[in-house]
């Protein structure tokens, strides 16, 4: 869920505005954490701290007085109230309450911090979640709340929390599911939830396995459809010596009643396919009733089945990958009277237990008061207004599930060894390797009895919750055997991940180190901010730089590695797409998006790239350009082991990393070499790698040392290094708008992404000396840049280029043509001639007017934001100038 507007809380004239709020799900700028992200505009209220309020403290206490756990600033339990005393603003507040609803709602969290911006009254704030949709809704009611307090008024938050709670029961997956990915979690399994229901991906790439709720990728869909048809598994059952009670389907009234009277009352009357008890009678003993448990019936399924009434406990034996695990006595809900509490009160009293909740959030479930609840009443003549007796025990639904309020005793110890045999012989006749079987019988210590006793169905997806946390007796980790089974141990899991961040370079990079890796026989997903690509084949085309690209390449069960390019934007508006990865790469840090999303200084932008290589797991590898000193600075903040690069080999910071023990890579005498203590390694000669332009190219020589890096890091030798790195070019095909350089005959053409900055100053010198005529550039700034940024631009572009056409091929939210005004103004800062400046705001039609002026000798160099199509004119030009000579 994000959404960025203005919305208007008002109170007594009083305005706050949400002006964006986002959750953001991975590893980011504020947390290695997920959180909410709000942007709030306290409007008046900047003016009005807590101090200057009357009984501010004191109101918000009474509300919520679990706020005095919060130790905020202070360190101290209490801190937060001390805060309120000595003074502070609404957005501070709004962060505090925001978490304690959660809190309160059930989800323990804690993390959270307010930071003030240089816009008055501006504050960005975040804090943590651990539902996503219960996090914003907290965030929006937290706002409302904060509102009225600064008014004296005071909200209630009893209804706001179960809103809460319904909301997390709604999002969040169910115990059983939940169960599985905790224990996956535990054993450092990453999973992937792949839609708002149970629906979980276990795992990476090829190694993935996935579960939906708890059934597995691999669960028999005719064992599925055998258990789903109660008929049909107990014929099958039945045939094979196992005991099932006597009955027979039926789909009209009539049929109903001639098997009710075949097999003799008192019978019980159920949907043939259903689950969770729905529409089920027992102890039906005459022909009205069974008209009556008919009707239920069919409303869950057209057709029902009549069968026996074994009378007995209600047991469910669990079953996983052939072998038995657990079980559980099953009791309906039931109260008990106290001689004063009519029944309705009685279930009330019970449904106030805290271990009760909606739907599955807790242990165990409240009891709603139903047909179901109001027919059992009636047939022992009660009423809900009825008094019970003191100590008189009556049950108030008539099947044991727990999800209409049963209880569970775990009786995993009592199984006679038999029926333990008996159970794992039911899962292999049904083919399910996941399966609760339901047994009606005095008890399991003895094996079952046909007549007495017998199996009543059995359960494709059974709940775990009454093994996981029985009412009474001991828990059962059932989580554990399901793990064991998708991933026996020593099962690889997850695939090796690059990540590499940067201002520049960082597509040319990741092209360059999954290309290695293919030629060496993996399977490489690939992210950037062209495509997301498998295997070389792109899938879907358009900038997939952040953490939605790294799902689809997760999600796809062909890759054995992943190789992503994450940019700046995504790790800030939606965190990373991945908990830890295998490589972090940090290529450098130059200034580019400076004033977006809080991020004002080259300092913070150091600190945003840096969650990278914080990332990095401790077994793994962070690679830094030891050349760049915002870069080295993250170095210390790093898990992982240390790889440095360096275009010199006499740098200092190698020098050190050397002495530790760590991996190097450098130039020498011309030839890349990977060192550390004891050897070094030959890679390749410098000029023998396509995209370094015979060495020429220092900034591909840069992203070629980083590559070798990464690619050692994942294990790979110098052979296998080098021979990916020489069949590797900077071709349109191969690595498309990077620096692809297109011969038109008697001139050049240049088409290439770089949009900043950095990016002209590290290509320029390379860029004079391609041609020896002019140097024709087609440029744009970008719209969402600072204003001086796009002048410095301009600054940039003029020390390296003879004539300039300015599009405007990215406006964001500028005016169309306002960024290519400030880039002339940068131009003319740097003393460029306002001759040789052309103005021609359509990519398209400046690509044209560009390519028109070269002259024999000349260089055009295209700054591209629509790649496939810029090429596509060049090449039609290229091919029309080609015909024009041969005619």
């Amino acid at each position: 869920m994000i959404w960025i507007g203005s919305i208007g809380l008002k109170v007594r004239g009083i305005a706050v505005k949400i002006i964006e709020m986002r959750a953001i799900r991975g590893p980011n700028y504020y947390s290695r954490h997920p959180v909410i992200f709000m942007k709030l505009d306290l409007g008046e209220l900047e003016e009005k701290p807590t101090d200057t309020v009357p009984s501010f403290k004191d109101n918000i206490s009474m509300m919520m007085p679990s706020l005095y756990e919060h130790k905020c600033s202070p360190g101290v339990i209490g801190g937060f109230f001390e805060r309120l005393l000595t003074g502070t603003w609404a957005g501070h507040v709004v962060e505090h309450v925001a978490l304690e609803l959660q809190c309160l709602a059930g989800h323990e969290v804690a993390f959270g911090k307010t930071f003030t911006m240089d816009e008055p009254g501006v504050y960005n704030l975040v804090y943590r979640y651990v539902d996503e949709n219960t996090g914003i809704r907290a965030g929006e009611m937290a706002v409302e709340i904060v509102e009225k307090l600064f008014e004296g008024v005071t909200t209630d938050v009893e209804p706001l929390i179960l809103e809460l709670k319904k909301i997390a029961a709604n999002s969040l997956l169910g115990p059983s599911t939940q169960s599985i990915v905790d224990e996956a979690t535990k054993r450092g399994i990453p999973h992937l939830r792949l839609n708002e229901e149970s629906y979980v991906q276990l795992g990476q790439g090829i190694h993935q396995r996935r579960i939906q709720a708890t059934m597995m990728d691999n669960t028999s869909a005719l064992g599925v459809e055998i258990a789903d048809d109660k008929e049909s598994t107990k014929n099958l059952l039945s045939s094979l010596g196992i005991p099932v009670p006597e009955g027979n389907s039926a789909q009209t009234e009539e049929e109903a009643l001639q098997v009710a009277e075949t097999i003799g009352y008192p019978v019980v009357v159920k949907p043939l396919i259903g689950n969770h008890g729905r529409g089920i009678t027992i102890n039906v003993t005459d022909k009205e009733e069974l008209v009556t448990a008919f009707r239920i019936a069919i409303k869950i399924c057209e057709t029902c089945l009549v069968e026996e009434y074994l009378v007995g406990f209600d047991y469910r034996i669990l079953v996983i990958d052939g072998k038995f695990v657990a079980a559980a006595l099953r009791e309906p809900a039931f109260v008990i009277g106290n001689g004063k509490d009519t029944i309705k009160k009685l279930i009330q009293d019970i449904n106030n237990d805290p271990e009760r909740g909606i739907g599955h959030e807790r242990n165990l479930t409240q009891i709603k008061i139903d047909n179901m609840t109001e027919r059992l009443l009636a047939s022992q003549n009660l009423e809900l207004n009825s008094i019970l007796d003191e100590g008189r025990k009556i049950y108030v639904k008539s099947t044991a599930n727990l999800s209409a309020g049963g209880t569970a005793l775990d009786v995993t110890e009592n199984v006679h060894p038999l029926n333990q045999l008996m159970a794992e012989r039911i899962s292999r006749i049904v083919g399910l390797n996941v399966i609760g079987i339901d047994i009606i019988a005095d008890s399991l210590e003895s094996p079952l009895s046909s007549g007495h006793s017998g199996v009543v169905e059995v359960n494709a997806a059974p709940g775990f919750r009454m093994h996981l946390n029985p009412t009474k007796g001991t828990p059962r980790n059932i989580a554990s055997n399901i793990v064991d089974m998708l991933f026996p141990p020593g099962t690889i899991h997850s695939v090796p991940i690059v990540a590499v961040t940067g201002t520049n370079g960082k597509t040319t990079t990741t092209r360059l180190i999954s290309h290695i890796l293919g030629l060496n026989g993996s399977t490489v997903g690939m992210t950037s901010t062209d495509a997301v690509i498998i295997d070389n084949i792109p899938i879907l085309r358009g900038d997939y730089s952040g953490p939605e690209g790294a799902s689809k390449v997760m999600m796809d069960s062909t890759i054995d590695h992943a190789v992503l390019e994450v940019a700046r934007g995504g790790i800030l508006r939606r965190g990373l797409g991945f908990k830890e990865c295998d490589v972090g790469v940090l290529l450098n840090i130059t200034s580019d998006h400076l004033g977006e999303g809080g991020i004002d200084s080259l300092e913070e932008l150091t600190r945003l790239k840096s969650t990278v290589t914080e990332s990095v797991k401790s077994s793994g590898y962070a690679v830094f350009n030891a050349d760049d000193p915002l870069v080295i600075s993250c170095l210390d903040k790093t898990k992982g082991h240390p790889i440095l690069f360096s275009r010199d080999p006499e740098n200092s910071e190698l020098k050190t990393n050397f002495e530790k023990g760590n991996l190097n890579v450098t130039v020498k005498d011309g030839i890349i070499i990977v060192q550390k203590k004891g050897w070094t390694s030959t890679v390749a000669s410098v000029i023998e790698i396509p995209i370094t332009f015979d060495g020429n190219a220092g900034f591909n020589v840069e992203n070629v040392m980083a590559a070798v890096a990464a690619t050692a890091a994942l294990g790979l030798n110098e052979t296998q290094i080098r021979a990916g790195l020489v069949s590797f070019s900077p071709s349109i095909g191969q690595s498309p708008g990077r620096m692809n350089i297109i011969d038109m005959g008697e001139f050049k053409a240049v088409v290439d992404y770089g949009h900043n900055t950095g990016a002209i100053i590290a290509t320029g010198d390379f860029i004079k000396g391609l041609m020896p005529g002019r140097k024709i550039r087609m440029a744009s700034g970008v719209g969402n840049r600072r204003g001086d940024d796009i002048v410095e631009f301009g600054v940039a572009l003029s020390k390296y280029y003879d004539h300039i056409v300015l599009c405007d091929s990215d406006p964001r939210e500028r005016h169309v043509g306002e960024t290519a005004r400030l880039v002339k103004e940068g131009l003319l800062k740097g003393g460029f001639n306002q001759d040789m400046i052309t103005m021609v705001l359509d990519e398209k039609e400046a690509t044209k007017a560009s390519l028109d002026m070269a002259r024999p000798g000349d260089l055009v160099v295209l700054q591209v934001d629509n790649i496939t199509q810029v090429i596509k004119d060049v090449l039609d030009y290229k091919a029309k100038l080609v015909g024009a000579r041969k005619s």
